[in-house]
């Protein structure tokens, strides 16, 4: 059912928008004098394919694709922060999209068209402790969580269900683990991956996170970095389904300051 459809693409258009939490701590350069702040705007042009839920009907399966997601999105902001201090680092990934869609019924028996709006949240904070820092490169231990929340709303125009709505969806949070790197490798370009796994049954069933790709430092403050990065979250509880595998190519800019050497 397209309904179904749609949740998926609730979940495509909130990650669609995004590129995982510890990616600013990947592409900073180590400093020891003090705090180093980094902000992050990134595209994360994806597909996604799996099984999604909704209202306790059995699960749907799920194949959709990145222009799929552009064609309902009608808002989405994507954006992290890292703080690093030497060693430590604090970095936040937030993530919001809001898709609409207006579904037409076959036979309109009971309802003649759906008017559908997706909204879906992704929030992720991690703290980190560099236990390989110098030369331009690091190796972080990670640990956080990651909140989800997604809200499916339909309404009935039309047919025997017309002027009512109904909705669907849940929110949870997932304990998160994991390991990044940032490598210079001369010229200005440096290497960056990193790899996440949460859930444990706390929220979702199983999550995990993974990335990899390369960059360019423009100066100290600006650089770019693209690469590509898979996503997969199993979560089901009373009736909702969110089980689905997310990747694609990603492209992220960079911003990096320090307080105590604001020029």
């Amino acid at each position: 059912m397209k309904k179904f459809r749609l949740a998926a693409l609730a979940t495509a258009g909130a990650l669609v928008l995004s590129v995982a939490n510890a990616f600013a701590a990947d592409i900073a350069k180590p400093q020891d004098d003090g705090w180093t702040f980094t902000v992050a705007p990134y595209l994360w042009a994806s597909g996604i394919k799996g099984e999604s839920g909704l209202f306790g009907f059995p699960p749907q399966d799920v194949d959709v694709s990145f222009s799929d997601v552009l064609h309902h999105l009608k808002f989405g902001f994507m954006g992290l922060t890292e703080a690093r201090n030497g060693p430590f680092t604090i970095s936040t990934d937030i993530v919001y999209a809001k898709l609409d869609a207006n579904i037409g019924t076959p036979r309109g028996i009971l309802a003649s068209n759906i008017d559908a709006t997706v909204s879906t949240f992704m929030g992720t904070a991690l703290g980190g402790y560099s236990v390989y820092y110098q030369d331009g490169t690091n190796f972080d231990l990670v640990a956080g969580a990651r909140l989800w929340s997604v809200d499916n709303s339909f309404d009935f125009h039309g047919g025997a269900l017309d002027g009512r709505s109904a909705s669907d969806g849940d929110t949870w949070v997932d304990p998160v683990i994991g390991a990044k790197f940032k490598a210079d490798v001369g010229n200005g370009f440096y290497l960056a991956g990193w790899g996440l796994v949460g859930g444990f049954g706390a929220g979702s069933k199983s999550m995990w996170d993974v990335m990899g790709g390369a960059g360019y430092q423009f100066n100290d403050k600006m650089s770019m970095f693209v690469g590509y990065r898979a996503v997969h979250d199993n979560y089901n509880h009373d009736g909702f389904v969110n089980k689905l595998t997310q990747q694609g190519p990603l492209l992220g800019f960079t911003y990096q300051f320090s307080p105590a050497h604001p020029g």
